[in-house]
């Protein structure tokens, strides 16, 4: 369930990036991007990342042991199960 750090930029890469940033928008060219009309398949909130701290908890032993021999990213699943949690009982 974890995802792993991306790749680094390449320094070509990293200086198209730049070159880019630092161009007006009027000269970049998008004839080749066609607008998007049809949002029926978009998600909301898919590149949200709530804020996370870090936490000492104690969980009964039979309840980890559960969520851990689901296999790995249990704290995650965990996570998961408290947000439902909190969104079932929001007032």
């Amino acid at each position: 369930m974890k995802k792993g750090n991306p790749e680094p930029l390449t320094a070509k890469l990293q200086a198209e990036l730049e070159a880019l940033a630092a161009m007006p928008e009027s000269e970049i060219d998008i004839t080749e991007m066609p607008p998007i009309t049809d949002w029926s398949n978009a998600v909301r909130g898919a590149f949200y990342r709530p804020i996370k701290r870090p936490l000492s908890l104690r969980v009964d032993a039979d309840v980890i042991d559960w969520f851990q021999r689901q296999g790995q990213g249990y704290q995650t699943r965990m996570n998961a199960a408290l947000r439902e949690y909190v969104e079932r009982h929001r007032e």
